[in-house]
């Protein structure tokens, strides 16, 4: 049974955008409803037609629903603080990449970009299907490329939590619930990072 409960959140937009990018963010608590695999699927369809250097799709997922081996072997996988609150997700995944091209051993430095294009992608089909999503850099890496069997030319970078919004904050560790009921989001504004000339720090 989803829980309906849910935390409001205010963006102050400068500029009118998407109403789906407008209301995304990224909770630490999530209702029980289950995700199922073919819901996965569909996230990763969103993600397999993101745009990629010379179309080389460099990215690679290893997922889990809750309640299986593979889900427990990524939350183990997670740091200690990821772990206090991740495992009311219905969902888990490890992020990966190809460091080097595909017909040769020269390094693809736009892998970790096209990377982020692929979760772009999971993420607004996600958000689509009520699904909130939340990345984390909080991952052993070292210890997930060792677990799932990683070869050298792959790079763990992150891991990432799926679950449907409504979930009652009161499940999480007080530190974070204040957090969580956070209303107003904050972004640094156009001018501190877009610049029409020359660069400023």
């Amino acid at each position: 049974m989803k829980n309906t409960e849910t935390v409001n959140k205010t963006t102050p937009l400068d500029h009118p955008i998407l109403e789906s990018l407008k209301n995304r963010w990224s909770p630490r608590v999530f209702a029980n409803t289950p995700i199922t695999e073919e819901h996965v699927k569909k996230l990763l369809e969103a993600g397999r037609w993101a745009p990629s250097a010379s179309n080389i799709q460099p990215w690679r997922v290893i997922w889990g629903i809750k309640g299986t081996a593979t889900y427990d072997r990524i939350f183990n996988c997670l740091d200690e603080f990821n772990q206090s609150w991740a495992g009311n997700a219905q969902l888990l995944w490890i992020n990966a990449f190809k460091k080097t091209m595909e017909k040769s051993k020269k390094e693809n430095f736009h892998a970790l970009h096209d990377l982020g294009l692929f979760m772009g992608n999971v993420v607004h089909q996600a958000n689509s299907m009520d699904i909130a999503v939340h990345q984390m850099a909080g991952v052993q890496f070292k210890n997930a490329q060792k677990e799932f069997h990683f070869p050298d030319d792959y790079h763990v970078t992150t891991a990432v939590a799926f679950g449907y919004y409504g979930g009652n904050p009161d499940d999480l560790p007080d530190d974070l619930k204040k957090q969580e009921l956070k209303e107003m989001r904050q972004r640094k504004i156009q001018e501190d990072f877009a610049f029409n000339g020359n660069f400023k720090n």
